[in-house]
């Protein structure tokens, strides 16, 4: 199996065994996940990362948290205001592999996440599950990542206070990504 070093060239995420997703506490003692389920995403790069390049495109009216009612408010102007900021974006700044006991494992990719109108720096680091050609004859990758995020810091400030304490939805957001990406001929 290639390290990620011994990548190369430009591969497109697979929706269909990719998620890209979320999790966050409600009324401070449960958690509520969701994904998005409509999004795009390239990956370029050279022998040993060079000239790595990561964009991805996610068009939040896909939310799904599996409830209706939830997914509607979460596309309104109290969070994501869908009708005047419909895509989150990641854009690349830095890609590098990390050596972990001796293999690189782990793709540590730092960007811009931008959300609404706010625009921050992200790092997340991926594992790196490995490439491998499918029963169709495509090469593809896999890897899976995780990171927190304050979404206060992204304009994502509506809440309620609970009247034992504490608030209905949590500030941390933890954004976990599963990622099966195609090699392009």
């Amino acid at each position: 199996m290639p390290t990620l070093n011994e990548l190369n060239g430009t591969y497109v995420l697979d929706p269909s065994h990719t998620e890209i997703g979320f999790v966050t506490r409600h009324a401070m003692v449960t958690k509520v996940r969701g994904s998005f389920t409509d999004f795009s995403g390239t990956a370029t790069t050279g022998t040993n990362l060079e000239g790595a390049k990561i964009e991805v495109a996610i068009n939040v009216d896909s939310i799904d948290t599996r409830s209706a009612d939830r997914d509607a408010h979460l596309r309104s102007a109290d969070f994501f205001d869908i009708e005047n900021f419909p895509q989150i974006t990641f854009t690349s700044t830095s890609i590098e592999a990390s050596d972990i006991a001796g293999d690189d494992e782990v793709l540590r990719v730092t960007g811009d996440l931008t959300i609404k109108d706010v625009t921050k720096p992200v790092t997340i680091e991926f594992e790196y599950a490995g490439e491998v050609v499918d029963a169709f004859g495509n090469t593809r990758v896999g890897l899976e990542g995780s990171v927190q995020v304050l979404r206060s810091e992204f304009g994502l400030t509506w809440n309620v206070a609970l009247e034992a304490g504490g608030v209905l939805v949590s500030d941390k957001v933890t954004l976990q990504f599963e990622i099966a990406a195609v090699k392009q001929a």
